[in-house]
């Protein structure tokens, strides 16, 4: 009688499109290894966005995954927490006893998370429990577009002039543009001076070098980027436009589509992002979040662990 061989180790199985894999029979709640979990950064750096299926998690335990890439995020509007877990941050359109229970228009435009901070995120990390349907059609997907292969498309000449400018980007953007759209109408008042005061404006080199891949990769978004710095207006206004319009082509596009139990792991580094609201309110979405930030991705011994040939 044949004898069992060694158990299986998690596999990855890539989207197709420029960006995504799914990532199989790794148990997200259970501490990782150093190894397991450098196999999770090295699918990441090849692929930018991963998706753990089936998933099971405790706040408790999503914020313990989300802690080896990084310091966790406390969202500065100081809202929607889970309780004794404000690191975990509720994304849903449900409303219970009249109130909202979660942001309900979270990420609704092309945008990088974190680029109006003085350190930038790394990851996000989101957990689905509840996801929109109609007639049997998934509902709410979340769509990325590659920043490294945009710049590698730009003329050598821009790539270079832009290789030596910064951009501000401003926390108040997007912010606002959320609130002028109108959302629920329940989930975002005006920012008050205090939480203005704690995400000033900051300026970031409009092109990085991936700490992981080595990559070059275009920094700059629709959602917070507002001028490029010392350049007037007439002139950084079309530059931007231009380089919005360029990076959401198809061709650099993955669109998720979610399930229950999904785990949605992604490199803000390397991608934009955009949450399709193309559900009402009665079709239900309810999404835990993590966000950590930079603060170690851009350390040797990070890369040394991750193993990341560029």
């Amino acid at each position: 009688m044949p004898t069992a061989g060694p158990p299986a180790g998690p596999t990855v199985t890539p989207s197709g499109d420029a960006l995504g894999a799914r990532i199989s029979d790794l148990d997200l709640a259970r501490p990782l290894t150093d190894d397991a979990f450098g196999f999770v950064l090295r699918a990441l750096g090849v692929h930018g966005v991963l998706c753990f299926p089936d998933q099971t998690l405790s706040p408790e335990a999503q914020a313990a995954f989300s802690r080896r890439f990084g310091e966790l995020e406390v969202h500065v509007s100081g809202a929607f927490q889970v309780p004794g877990q404000p690191e975990v941050m509720i994304l849903s359109n449900m409303v219970e006893d009249g109130k909202p229970v979660g942001l309900g228009d979270a990420g609704q435009d092309w945008h990088t998370d974190m680029s109006f901070s003085r350190t930038i995120a790394f990851v996000n990390v989101l957990y689905a429990l509840k996801v929109p349907r109609r007639d049997g059609r998934v509902l709410g997907n979340t769509e990325f577009c590659d920043m490294a292969a945009a710049y590698d498309d730009l003329p050598g000449e821009m790539q270079a002039r832009l290789g030596t400018l910064t951009a501000t980007h401003d926390f108040e953007k997007f912010w606002e543009m959320m609130r002028a759209r109108g959302g629920d109408g329940t989930s975002r008042a005006k920012l008050t001076e205090a939480q203005r005061a704690r995400k000033p404006p900051v300026s970031q080199k409009m092109v990085l070098t991936h700490p992981l891949s080595g990559r070059k990769l275009l920094y700059a978004n629709p959602g917070y980027t507002v001028r490029i710095d010392g350049m007037p207006a007439a002139e950084s206004d079309p530059l931007l436009g231009f380089l919005f319009a360029h990076q959401v082509q198809p061709k650099y596009r993955y669109a998720h589509r979610w399930a229950e139990g999904d785990v949605l792991l992604w490199d803000n580094i390397r991608t934009i992002h955009n949450a399709v609201a193309d559900y009402g309110a009665d079709e239900h979405r309810y999404v835990r979040r993590c966000q950590a930030m930079a603060d170690l991705v851009f350390q040797p011994e990070f890369a040394a662990l991750a193993d990341v040939v560029g």
